[in-house]
């Protein structure tokens, strides 16, 4: 036995749940020095979708609780997106924590060791589970106790997407876009060593190198010299415009907004179909999720509303179907139904609420 063992009488023990904030930045790391940087986020597709699912859950009604402020709701949203989690720690208010550790029995959480943020560092503090509030995004079998963002599911369309833009925003940087190289006669002074590197950035210039042709002692100039050449690149073979295009909206996709509310061409219409689609299928589900936790570890009923202060469903089809309601109603009370019928009719067309 370890001459420690037996002294102090237990092991030593590390957390290796790779849940942690500390644990991402590694694992970043690591994947930067594997040549995958991770770098989606950075992109105006990425923080445009974020924004979305910021501005929709701010609004959300929030029903049975005050702990829950538009203000929480809005870092949870940002850290749902980015990070797939979102931890609060309970006391009169709802701390958010940047870094965390658990411990789990039969996959659930039992306790936390939560990093507090401060403005000059963190504090460290040990909390149970119904003590925080721990809002996860498509959690993983294997380990459900963690989520996972929509740009880790799509880390392959992330990084296509940022390598795109990168080497978009080269081509721009250092490109000669709009210059022309203008050839001239012969001149045994000009360094073309350095003309060449002075292409680079010179955008709608005219730039001067040596004529390709050697005249003959007091010959004529060649007839191609003095003709401008343009030296702009063209993308067009390379299809790096579409690419960008296809990958925008396969990141649109991942976090649910519908690509077609971006095109140029959008109409109300189908702005407002993609508004309803983003809220009902994406937002008014995770907040659905959002709403149990709450219940469980508040103690009290908790219900968090998108759709309604969205106005994300259709308003004239929602007028005419609650007409139709009244008239069936009416009609039945008119006939002298008897009430158990009626009821079952309105829960057969989903009305009973």
């Amino acid at each position: 036995m370890n001459l420690f063992d037996r002294i102090f009488g237990k092991r030593e023990t590390r957390s290796t749940s790779g849940t942690g904030y500390t644990s991402q930045i590694m694992a970043a790391r690591e994947a930067y020095v594997a040549g995958r940087t991770g770098l989606g986020e950075l992109t105006a597709t990425v923080q445009t979708c974020v924004s979305l699912w910021e501005s929709g859950l701010s609004i959300a009604d929030v029903r049975g609780t005050d702990l829950l402020s538009r203000f929480d709701m809005c870092i949870a949203a940002r850290s749902l997106a980015l990070r797939g989690e979102a931890v609060f720690l309970i006391r009169d208010r709802l701390i958010p924590i940047i870094d965390w550790d658990l411990s789990t029995r039969d996959g659930i959480p039992r306790a936390y060791r939560v990093s507090v943020p401060e403005i000059g560092g963190g504090r460290s503090e040990t909390a149970l589970a119904a003590e925080v509030l721990h809002f996860r995004l498509a959690p993983d079998p294997g380990s459900p106790w963690t989520g996972q963002a929509p740009l880790r599911r799509s880390q392959l369309t992330a990084g296509l997407l940022h390598t795109l833009e990168a080497a978009l925003a080269e081509v721009y940087e250092n490109a000669p876009l709009g210059s022309q190289v203008v050839p001239f006669p012969e001149s045994p002074d000009v360094d073309l060593e350095t003309l060449g590197l002075g292409f680079r950035g010179r955008r709608g210039r005219v730039m001067l190198r040596e004529s390709v042709n050697v005249t003959a002692a007091g010959g004529p100039v060649p007839s191609h010299d003095w003709r401008p050449q343009d030296v702009t690149p063209s993308l067009q073979g390379s299809m790096a415009v579409e690419s960008l295009a296809d990958a925008r909206g396969a990141i649109f996709a991942a976090f649910g907004v519908l690509p077609a509310m971006f095109a140029a061409n959008a109409q109300g219409p189908l702005v407002r179909e993609a508004q309803r689609h983003l809220a009902q299928w994406v937002l008014q589900p995770m907040a659905q999720v959002m709403a149990e936790e709450c219940t469980a570890k508040l103690a009290t009923p908790v219900t968090i509303d998108v759709v309604r202060p969205a106005q994300a469903f259709d308003a004239g089809g929602r007028a005419r179907a609650f007409g139709a309601m009244v008239t069936a109603l009416t009609q039945a009370k008119e006939a002298g139904l008897d009430p158990q019928a009626v009821e079952d009719a309105l829960s057969f067309i989903d009305w009973a609420d």
